[in-house]
C-alpha cells in the first residue's frame, strides 16, 4: 500500500532503472481522476495491446472506454511512451482475493468474481503485441516491461510480487500473452542486483610541469634532457626552427624557435630574444620529467 509516484518521481525512477522514455504532451496531467479516486496504489499490472495503432487507441480510446488506457505504452522498439499519469482505464474490475495476495506479495490465487476497481490500485503498462502467440515480443520490448516494472517497485519499496498480468487479475482477460513467471524473476533479479549507477567520469591525472630554471641556464653548449622537452613543446606549438631534432643541447635552432614562441604569444623587438623568461614559459607547459 503506497501513495502514487508524482509525475516527476515516476519519471525519475523510469530513467534511473535505464528506461528509454518519450513523454507525450500533458501526460503529466493526463487521467480519470475525476472518476474515482487514485491511490493508494498496491503494484503494477501488465497488458498486451491486442491491436495496432496502439499509441492513439491508449493515449485517447474510445467512446465506450476513454483514454488514457494506460500509464504508459511499450512499442515494439522498446521505448516507453508515458501517456498518463493518475487513474487510466486499464485494470477494471478484478478479483479482491487477488489484491488482497498483491498487498501481502503472496503468490496469486486463481482470479474470483469482479469485486474491485484495479484502475485506482495499480500502474497499468500496455505492451504493443497481437496476442495471438504469433507476434513477437522483441527483446528491448520486454527489458523495457522488466525495468519499468523494476523502477515502480524499487521506489515503492515493493517486492517482484507486487507485478501481476491483467489475466491473473479477472477471469476476463489472457493478457499479456507470455509467461508472467519469467517477467517476476526477472525484475527479482534486477532489485536483487540493486541500481546500476553509470561509471564515474574518468579523473585526469595531475599533469606537472617543470618550474622554470632561470635564463642563466639557457647558455650555448648546455646539455639537458629538459632542452629536448622544451623543443618537443615548441615543434607541437608550431614554432620549432630545428633542421634536425631538437635535442639535449641548447643551440641556436633551440634559441631561433624560442623566439617564434615569443613572437607568437605578442612579443616583439628586444623581448623576443630566444632566451626563456618566466612568464613565456609557464605558457610553455613544458611537462615534468
Amino acid at each position: 500500500m503506497a501513495t502514487p509516484l508524482t509525475a516527476d518521481a515516476l519519471a525519475r525512477a523510469l530513467r534511473g532503472e535505464g528506461v528509454a522514455l518519450s513523454e507525450h504532451t500533458n501526460w503529466r496531467t493526463h487521467n480519470r481522476n475525476h472518476k474515482g479516486p487514485w491511490g493508494p496504489v498496491h503494484g503494477v499490472m501488465l497488458h498486451h495491446t491486442a491491436g495496432t495503432d496502439s499509441l492513439r487507441l491508449c493515449r485517447a480510446g474510445t467512446a465506450a472506454l476513454p483514454g488514457p488506457l494506460c500509464t504508459g505504452l511499450i512499442t515494439k522498439d522498446g521505448t516507453l511512451h508515458l501517456l498518463g499519469n493518475g487513474r487510466t482505464n486499464h485494470a477494471g474490475s478484478g478479483s479482491a482475493a487477488v489484491l488482497e495476495a498483491v498487498r501481502a506479495e503472496r503468490p496469486l490465487p486463481a482470479p474470483g468474481p469482479d469485486a474491485v476497481d484495479g484502475n485506482a490500485r495499480f500502474y497499468g503498462f500496455e505492451i504493443e503485441n497481437l496476442g495471438n502467440g504469433r507476434d513477437p515480443y522483441p527483446a528491448a520490448q520486454l527489458a523495457t516491461a522488466e525495468r519499468l516494472s523494476t523502477a515502480i517497485c524499487r521506489a515503492h519499496g515493493w517486492s517482484a510480487a507486487s507485478v501481476i498480468a491483467h489475466k491473473e487479475w479477472t477471469r476476463r482477460k489472457i493478457d499479456p500473452s507470455f509467461p508472467m513467471l519469467v517477467i517476476r524473476a526477472r525484475i527479482a533479479a534486477r532489485l536483487d542486483s540493486g541500481p546500476k549507477p553509470p561509471p564515474p567520469a574518468p579523473v585526469p591525472a595531475p599533469v606537472a610541469y617543470e618550474p622554470f630554471p632561470g635564463a642563466a641556464f639557457f647558455v650555448p653548449g648546455r646539455r639537458s634532457e629538459l632542452i629536448t622537452a622544451v623543443g618537443r613543446r615548441l615543434v607541437a606549438e608550431g614554432c620549432g626552427r630545428y633542421a634536425t631534432g631538437p635535442g639535449p643541447v641548447w643551440t641556436g635552432a633551440d634559441v631561433l624557435s624560442y623566439a617564434a614562441w615569443q613572437r607568437k604569444l605578442g612579443y616583439v623587438g628586444a623581448a623576443a630574444d630566444g632566451i626563456p623568461g618566466r612568464i613565456s614559459w609557464d605558457k610553455l607547459r613544458v611537462p615534468r620529467g
